[in-house]
């Protein structure tokens, strides 16, 4: 949960998380829609769903005993080298390095590296693996000073060397609230790979040029579930940021015309009634259409 999330994010979460799953067993064993349903409103939906197949790894294949060998915690689901060091070393207490952000930044000053750790990993990782002491560790203590070039040139507030940044891309999306005659909302889940995968959503699609919002949402809700809408009232515009690009949502309510849905571009789709959609895990952003569903 802490991967790109502050502590006081994760805190509540974590808590519910351990209400939910609160052994290794109760985990591998729990449906992967329960799974993200407990994740919902964290992101990094990926996280949740390695957590859930190392859960069910750990628990088929070692007997729900968690692997200490480096190896075998490296081909568990989501684990990488600095997780997997972290693992080993917080919880059974043994020597294996770590290449974490801010490892990175002490050791691209002891080394003072002449290029942004990203292009710098190999060298960081072998002087990663040197430094850690097996026997006498000072964890609470800078050891390094005498030897860290960046110190001695005085460079330490300049280092590690930064790369520039492209401005985020902007994406904006056509969402419907699609209705039918007996009140129910039309609601489709996400194919499993992706950034939200296996979550479910507003059906919709990306905007394109010289295209109004109202045509974007039929041609896209034609293109991906085969039906014939009648495009209504905005209900809201929200703006989401993710790490990587901007969203802007253009929420409509749609009222169903004609066609059998058909899941053509996603998993999963079903007609639902507001009272039972909080069952199912949904974005955060689509969290927020929700709430405003409910307040009209």
């Amino acid at each position: 949960m802490l991967q790109q999330t502050q502590v006081k994010t994760v805190l509540p979460y974590y808590q519910r998380w351990l209400d939910t799953f609160p052994t290794l067993e109760s985990l591998a064993t729990a449906n992967q829609q329960g799974v993200l349903k407990a994740w919902e409103g964290l992101g990094y939906y990926s996280r949740a769903r390695n957590l859930h197949k190392a859960a069910q790894i750990v628990f088929n294949e070692y007997d729900g005993v968690f692997p200490q060998q480096l190896p075998d915690v490296l081909k568990l689901p989501g684990i990488g080298r600095t997780t997997a060091g972290g693992i080993l070393s917080a919880a059974f207490n043994q020597p294996v390095s770590i290449l974490d952000g801010n490892v990175k930044r002490v050791l691209s000053r002891l080394m003072a590296l002449p290029v942004p750790p990203k292009k710098g990993l190999q060298s960081l990782w072998r002087l990663s693996d040197q430094l850690v002491d097996p026997d006498n560790p000072r964890c609470l203590l800078c050891p390094w000073t005498s030897h860290c070039q960046a110190y001695q040139q005085g460079q330490q507030n300049q280092l590690p060397m930064t790369e520039t940044t492209k401005p985020l891309p902007h994406k904006k999306i056509g969402v419907a609230v699609i209705y039918n005659n007996a009140g129910l909302i039309l609601i489709d889940r996400r194919q499993e790979k992706g950034l939200l995968g296996g979550l479910w959503e507003f059906p919709g699609g990306k905007i394109e040029p010289n295209e109004t919002v109202e045509d974007c949402i039929k041609r896209e809700i034609k293109e991906e579930i085969d039906i014939d809408i009648e495009v209504g009232e905005n209900l809201v515009n929200l703006d989401h940021a993710y790490t990587h690009f901007k969203v802007t949502l253009y929420v409509h309510l749609c009222r169903y015309l004609a066609g059998e849905p058909k899941p053509i571009e996603c998993q999963e789709i079903r007609w639902v009634s507001l009272e039972e959609i909080d069952q199912f895990p949904f974005p955060k952003a689509n969290t927020k259409i929700i709430e405003m569903l409910k307040s009209r």
